[in-house]
C-alpha cells in the first residue's frame, strides 16, 4: 500500500474551488435581501403580477389590519420613483412587526401583484406547505417571516 502525499497545486486547486463554491452559496442565500427599488418600479410600469421583489422603503401609513379570511398587518412604504407600495404581511403565519410608525424603514421581500397606487406586496412570510418562495420583512434588524 503506497501513502501518496498531496502537492501544493492539487492542495490549492481544492481550495480554489471550495472558496468560489462558499462565495456562490453566499450570493445565492443574500441575494433576496438587496433592496432593488428600481426592478419594482418596472414591475409597476409594466403591470405584472406574480414577481418576486426585493426592496426597501420608510412607512408613510399604518393602517388597520385586514381581518377578513387570514389576517394581515398592512402599511404603505413609500420607495425610489415617489412610488408606493402597499405590504400585506400574514400575521397568521408570520409574527406581526409590533410598534411600527411611521418613518420606520422596512426592507421586504415577496411577491407583487400591479395596482394603479403602486401595487402590493405579500407572500412576506415563510409558506408552510413548502409551494411558494419565502418571504420576509426586516424592521431595525429584526427579520420577521
Amino acid at each position: 500500500m503506497t501513502s501518496r502525499t498531496r502537492t501544493w497545486r492539487e492542495y490549492r486547486w481544492g481550495v480554489g474551488v471550495l472558496s468560489m463554491l462558499s462565495v456562490l452559496v453566499a450570493l445565492l442565500v443574500a441575494a433576496p435581501s438587496q433592496a432593488d427599488n428600481d426592478a419594482l418600479w418596472q414591475a409597476f410600469l409594466a403591470k405584472r403580477e406574480g414577481v418576486q421583489v426585493a426592496g426597501a422603503g420608510t412607512v408613510t401609513r399604518v393602517l388597520k389590519d385586514d381581518t377578513r379570511g387570514r389576517r394581515h398587518q398592512r402599511f404603505i412604504l413609500e420607495l425610489d420613483h415617489d412610488q408606493t407600495v402597499l405590504i400585506a404581511h400574514n400575521i397568521d403565519l408570520a409574527p406581526r412587526v409590533e410598534g411600527l410608525e411611521r418613518g420606520d424603514r422596512v426592507e421586504f421581500y415577496g411577491e407583487y401583484a400591479w395596482n394603479a397606487r403602486g401595487g402590493v406586496v405579500h407572500w412576506t412570510h415563510r409558506d408552510p406547505g413548502r409551494r411558494h418562495i419565502n418571504g420576509y420583512l426586516i424592521v431595525d434588524g429584526q427579520r420577521y417571516w
